[in-house]
């Protein structure tokens, strides 16, 4: 058999192979649904999304015979910069062919690359960040594919504990079904007494998100997910350029700010699963899909959902009140759901041992749908 190939990424055209591989490898395989070009553009770019100002990074490519056989990004958090009990040094989109000389091949790339600046441990995938899309599918691979959810075939987690990675956590997504039935359900939580006059539930103000929402997004997520493994600061800078793209994706009551004694304490988004109205364009956009995807946007009525941001200040949580606060945006999200015509959404991901969240989102009749694990290996 040919020797893999390690092409380091350098240059658009190896940048934006490195973008699209997944669905080249993956295409057709149950449960996977190609993401736009343009979306995994802003995703890895430097210059689109401002995790990289954080982090020195690498990425590389695999090829055999000419073919692009896999890739992997290997990047280290700056100094002053602490992954909370993680490493520092990380490996992250990693996806490969069937062939456990190409994910060794790559692996040794991103652990040699790590070594060199001083790493004795790697934790991954985190692509590119915690605050990203984190984590190796090992459970759900025929569930419903979740925009901003990665997906891998079953085959690169066994090859990946073959080459002594082990694992560090694992995330846990939940399905939660709605039905038409939760149109007329009255607000169980802050409709109590005790709650009434107390809790406050408000949309986001998407007209003002840069200039007044972001900030308090910013400081709820960072103070409630603060002691939370793998946690680094979600910037201001990358709330704002998250907010860029959700002005254009998310419904207005997609978004819920909560009020406690009338000062803001919590805060939910959660997107339409845009899979649903591109999974045909074989994650090409130009020429003809914007404007099929305008049309859509328009029209589609969306049947899945994801929560993909939550925060809640640090000192509720553990506490009745939290439980009321996280429990009252569960419901209401399942209400405003249900007006949206979806028939489920997901609820992720959800550290492994983090019960206090887990045990209302099963309250709620949710069940565990995906996991994704988060690897750990010595490399010094």
């Amino acid at each position: 058999m040919a020797r893999i190939e390690i092409v380091p990424v350098a240059g658009l055209s190896t940048f934006t192979t490195f973008c699209k591989l997944p669905r080249l490898l993956y295409k057709g395989a149950p449960g996977f649904a190609p993401p736009l070009d343009i979306e995994r553009w802003t995703l890895f770019a430097h210059m689109l999304n401002p995790h990289y100002k954080l982090v020195e990074d690498q990425k590389f490519l695999a090829r055999r015979d000419g073919e692009w056989v896999g890739r992997i990004a290997a990047h280290v958090y700056k100094d002053g910069i602490t992954p909370v009990a993680a490493s520092p040094a990380q490996f992250g989109a990693l996806d490969a062919v069937d062939d456990i000389e190409a994910v060794r091949a790559l692996v040794e790339a991103a652990e040699d690359w790590l070594k060199a600046k001083g790493a004795t441990r790697i934790n991954g995938p985190f692509s590119p960040t915690i605050n990203g899309e984190v984590g190796m599918l090992i459970e759900g691979f025929e569930s419903t594919p979740m925009f901003l959810t990665p997906w891998h075939p079953p085959y690169l987690s066994r090859h990946l504990a073959a080459l002594g990675y082990e694992k560090a956590k694992d995330l846990v997504s939940y399905r939660i079904a709605i039905d038409e039935t939760f149109l007329n359900e009255k607000p169980l939580i802050s409709n109590r007494k005790e709650w009434r006059d107390r809790l406050k539930l408000r949309p986001l103000d998407l007209d003002n998100l840069k200039t007044t929402e972001t900030a308090l997004m910013e400081e709820l997520f960072n103070d409630g997910w603060r002691d939370n493994w793998g946690f680094v600061p979600f910037t201001k800078a990358e709330f704002d350029s998250t907010a860029d793209a959700l002005k254009y994706v998310m419904p207005p009551d997609f978004g819920i700010m909560v009020e406690l004694d009338g000062a803001p304490v919590s805060f939910l988004v959660a997107l339409p699963n845009l899979f649903e109205i591109v999974s045909d364009f074989d994650g090409r956009l130009f020429p003809f899909g914007l404007p099929k995807l305008i049309s859509r946007m328009r029209n589609h009525k969306f049947n899945t959902a994801r929560i993909v941001l939550l925060g809640t200040r640090k000192a509720l949580q553990n506490s009745a009140t939290g439980g009321a606060i996280l429990l009252s945006m569960i419901e209401e999200m399942r209400r405003r759901g249900a007006k949206a015509s979806i028939t489920h959404m997901e609820a992720g991901w959800v550290l492994e041992d983090n019960m206090a969240m887990r045990k209302p989102i099963e309250m709620f009749g949710g069940k565990v749908d995906k996991v994704h694990r988060i690897y750990e290996k010595r490399i010094g």
